[in-house]
């Protein structure tokens, strides 16, 4: 047999022998099978979630298909922004007590567009403004004393791109008790705060972000998102507090931030970073530093429900004490910080006695216990405050006390934290201060370092504000969003976990194996033909 028959016999064996390992390495299942139908009831953790299973041959069959298809493109190519922000920029802002001594920031809804200032919460999952209302908080700057401009209300119908959300939408949480699956889904949530609330209807219209880049046609995103049209609110937001709506940043599916990972424009991750002047910073797809601290976010009740973590211990000075661990919502919404009962105690006797001071005295209006008096000779030094994660990770509360204000300047300071029911407390925002705080919700993890929140350059430029003159750049709504509870409540528990989308489909490692050595084998019959001719 000539030299070139066997290398074609032996190309043929070759051949042969990799269709037979890859033909057995895996069994294939339609998306839409009864097997994969089982499989998919069978992981769902929340009964009270509809499982959608299109008919085969049907419109919505087909809409399904193609929406995967999309999804698991934009998964491959990955995030298309490094880093995005409110278009009217990423600043935050404290207003003080007429605002509930919250955080807020100015963002861009509808076309045209209109601008709200709303509060930020990390422990609610809705952005809602308030929208053809019945019953809403004054909107006139002329009652603020902090606003030079008065604040708006949504019209859906003033907007090109608004849509009502029918009770049929997989994100309707109300979907079950409307009438008809073509009515407006209606919304009512019920915060935490005594008698606070707000509901009304789910609307999809644009939030206008920026991605600060500099002369590009992509800088400007018209990012279609699901937001509550909030006709009636009460208790809180009322009189004062939100009173132009809420940005809510929880992990549930109906969140902006899942929104914006789905669509695959940035990392499903964000960042808030609060200055001890008030002033702040908010990103959107930042992953935060290389030598940042974290910890990993910890389950409640079996589930991922909100940014809980676990406090091994707690600091006062260079004395950690015992029975002072215990689980805490990471809250923006909430003002300030507040520790079980048990570790409360604990916590405060421990801090009274290193202040070595004057006993505590009351100011009027202010809910703290431990409070101290200035003495016209010197502010006492105040012992620092450490919070204790696992692996050694510390996390030194910068801020750990709140000055109190007279006619004749600073009189005195209140140790910031209050005493709470349960065993889960709040790390508030007032102990965020100073912090870079980085909510990765893709890793499920928190991760902090100190920064001066004016330059967050640390490694990477991040943009403080958008370029001026860009065209916008629209993006296509997606109505079919996967299931999962859109429940907010604030300042307690939030939605439950988005799931994690899978990556671009992996070859399997026997089909991987072969061919890289098909190919290797190819190579060497063809060095073999091209010497031997």
């Amino acid at each position: 047999m000539s030299l070139r028959n066997l290398v074609l016999v032996l190309l043929m064996m070759i051949s042969a022998h990799q269709a037979m390992s890859i033909a057995f390495t895996s069994r294939i299942l339609h998306r839409f099978s009864e097997e994969m139908k089982a499989l998919r009831v069978s992981r769902s953790t929340n009964t009270s979630v509809r499982v959608s299973w299109p008919e085969k041959g049907s419109m919505e069959y087909y809409q399904e298909l193609v929406s995967g298809d999309f999804q698991r493109q934009k998964m491959k190519l990955g995030s298309r922004f490094q880093l995005l922000f409110p278009s009217e920029g990423s600043k935050t802002i404290a207003l003080g007590n007429d605002f509930g001594w919250l955080h807020y920031a100015w963002i861009d809804i509808g076309t045209p567009s209109v601008s709200f200032l709303v509060a930020l919460d990390a422990g609610s999952d809705l952005l809602w403004i308030p929208c053809d209302c019945i019953q809403c908080a004054p909107l006139s700057a002329s009652y603020y004393g902090s606003l030079d401009k008065d604040l708006n209300e949504y019209r859906p119908s003033s907007s090109s791109t608004s849509k009502h959300i029918s009770c049929s939408h997989n994100l309707c949480e109300s979907g079950q008790s409307c009438q008809s699956p073509k009515q407006s889904c209606p919304y009512v949530i019920d915060y935490l705060t005594e008698n606070t609330s707000s509901s009304g209807l789910l609307i999809q219209d644009v939030l206008h972000l920026s991605s600060g880049c500099e002369n590009s046609s992509n800088c400007t995103i018209q990012a279609p998102v699901v937001l509550g049209c909030g006709m009636k609110q009460s208790g809180g937001y009322l009189s004062g507090v939100a009173p132009d709506g809420l940005f809510g940043l929880g992990l549930g599916e109906i969140s902006v931030l899942s929104s914006l990972a789905k669509e695959g424009l940035v990392q499903n991750s964000f960042s808030l970073c609060f200055n001890e002047d008030g002033s702040g910073r908010i990103f959107f797809g930042d992953e935060g530093p290389a030598s940042q601290q974290m910890t990993s976010f910890v389950l409640l009740d079996g589930k991922y429900e909100a940014y809980i973590v676990g406090v091994e211990a707690c600091c006062i000075g260079n004395s950690c004490l015992e029975q002072t661990s215990f689980k805490a919502l990471i809250d923006s919404g909430t003002s300030f910080t507040y520790l079980p009962e048990e570790v409360y105690e604990n916590v405060v006797m421990e801090f009274d006695k290193r202040l070595n001071t004057t006993s505590t005295v009351t100011f009027k209006g202010y809910p703290w216990k431990y409070c101290y008096k200035i003495s016209a000779d010197a502010m006492p030094k105040v012992p620092s405050v450490t919070l204790l994660f696992p692996l050694n990770n510390s996390f030194v509360v910068h801020d750990p006390v709140f000055p109190i204000y007279g006619d004749q300047g600073l009189a005195g300071f209140c140790f910031a934290v209050l005493p709470t029911d349960g065993d889960i407390g709040i790390l508030g925002q007032n102990y965020m201060t100073g912090y870079r705080m980085v909510f990765d919700r893709e890793n499920l993890k928190l991760s902090w370092s100190r920064a001066n929140c004016q330059d967050l350059s640390n490694e990477k430029k991040m943009p403080l504000a958008p370029s001026k003159e860009t065209p916008p750049n629209p993006l296509p709504a997606n109505e079919q969003q996967s299931v999962s509870e859109g429940h907010a409540v604030a300042p307690a528990v939030a939605g439950r976990a988005p799931s994690k989308p899978s990556a671009a489909t992996p070859c399997f490692i026997p089909s991987c194996f072969y061919t890289v050595r098909l190919l290797h084998l190819l190579l060497l019959v063809f060095y073999l033909v091209s010497t031997c001719v």
